[in-house]
């Protein structure tokens, strides 16, 4: 799919018969307010089925805890179909949005729509999570080393501190390097299931569109890391809500960033 120009909307038939709204790439700039307007959004979204959010979150949850019993491959397979479902709670959303229902089929959708492509980003999510471990390997590598290097009984403060230093360091790489990776991944899912946007272009395009909008980010951050911490207090039990809550917002931020607003949205 290849954009009619910047800021633009691209309509394709396929987007149409899937039923989604129309498309704008690149996406667009949103103000720091838009951060607290998807989550709002968000959460209208969650207060129409909200039971079946949670069957969504619960489900989703059993099937990643079955699948981390089976060493290393069954890891890997999680981080594999995380995109299929996120494709597929896309469309439970987009089914809410136009006076539909929630139903448990939406959260197993991306498994018969764009299925390879939706397999691809997490195909290239995993080889990037890999490059960001190796990274840490290296940097970890040369912590012992340095330990190695200055050795000796009577030397053990410098021994720990020549072994801490490589190990801080790598750490904060690897987040800066994980940062742009979960950018890259945010908006895959929906413009690949929605959209039909080939797995590269789409994580390119959500890569660029999240570093655009890193002040509404900031702000998206900010307020769910306060819900979190609301969630916590009653036992934990508000996860149950907060994660359906993260499902639902991220489709908004979606939304908000790279569709044309709906009619009802441009009259306000």
């Amino acid at each position: 799919m290849s954009p009619s120009g910047p800021g633009f909307p691209v309509d394709t038939d396929a987007a149409n018969e899937a039923g989604a709204p129309q498309l704008v790439m690149p996406g667009r700039s949103c103000s720091a307010s838009a951060g607290v307007d998807w989550v709002s959004r968000g959460w209208a979204l969650f207060r129409a089925a909200p039971l079946m959010w949670v069957l969504f979150f619960v489900i989703y949850l059993i099937i990643q805890v079955a699948l981390s019993f089976v060493p290393v491959i069954g890891t890997l397979a999680g981080y594999l179909v995380a995109p299929v479902f996120a494709g597929g709670i896309a469309l439970g959303c987009r089914a809410i949005e136009t006076g539909g229902e929630l139903e448990l089929e939406h959260l197993f959708g991306g498994f018969r729509r764009n299925t390879a492509n939706l397999l691809v980003v997490g195909v290239l999510y995993i080889v990037g999570g890999l490059a960001v471990l190796l990274v840490f390997g290296l940097f970890a590598g040369f912590s012992v080393v340095s330990a190695l290097l200055v050795g000796g009984e009577d030397r053990i403060v410098e021994s720990i501190a020549a072994a801490s230093l490589p190990l801080i360091l790598g750490t904060l790489v690897c987040t800066a390097l994980f940062v742009p990776l979960m950018a890259a991944y945010w908006f895959a899912p929906m413009l690949v299931a929605l959209h039909e946007v080939k797995p590269v272009e789409a994580m390119r395009e959500s890569l660029f569109a999240c570093f655009r909008n890193f002040v509404a980010f900031l702000v998206y951050g900010l307020v769910m890391l306060g819900l979190l911490l609301v969630a916590l207090i009653p036992l934990g039990l508000g996860i149950l809500v907060w994660v359906p809550l993260m499902m639902a917002s991220t489709y908004a931020s979606y939304r908000g960033v790279f569709t044309e607003p709906a009619a009802s949205e441009e009259s306000r």
